[in-house]
């Protein structure tokens, strides 16, 4: 168990992850550790862009489902708050953890929307996923993500 997370078990960093990489995976446990409330904040992001800089963003629960944005999402605004004009924004890896209810974090793959938006801005961003095959945390292109996506000029 993480002692700053009495209870949750942390993801074992994968083979092959870089320690910039790991570095997401704890900064999102770390996050999530922190805020997690059932049914409102479960979801933790942690992405990095081309300069270095890590920006973090938090599920947050809408009563009306259509209202809720996405950890992702939430990550990927602040990343961009953070670059005036028309810097484009540069994500290179991304990560998104969950409490699972085993009291473990997991490593989760974006939902369709946030596939859609991660790709949109870096179609080669890494995105650390848990494959579905196996249960091991592996790397994804972020336009892999998405078979015969429209490709659209941002």
């Amino acid at each position: 168990m993480s002692a700053a997370h009495p209870g949750v078990a942390p993801v074992a960093v994968p083979a092959g992850m870089s320690d910039a990489d790991a570095e997401l995976l704890r900064r999102a446990e770390e996050l999530l550790g922190r805020v997690r409330r059932e049914g409102r904040h479960e979801v933790a992001t942690a992405l990095r862009t081309a300069d270095g800089a890590v920006h973090t963003g938090v599920h947050v629960e809408g009563s009306c489902r259509r209202s809720s944005v996405c950890a992702e999402g939430v990550a990927l605004g602040t990343a961009r708050g953070a670059y005036p004009g028309e810097r484009p924004l540069e994500v290179v890896s991304v990560v998104s953890v969950q409490v699972k209810p085993a009291g473990r974090f997991r490593v989760i793959a974006p939902c369709g929307v946030c596939r859609e938006l991660i790709s949109d801005y870096s179609p080669d961003a890494t995105v650390w996923i848990t494959a579905v095959e196996d249960g091991r945390v592996v790397p994804v292109r972020a336009l892999d993500l998405l078979p015969d996506k429209s490709r659209r000029a941002w």
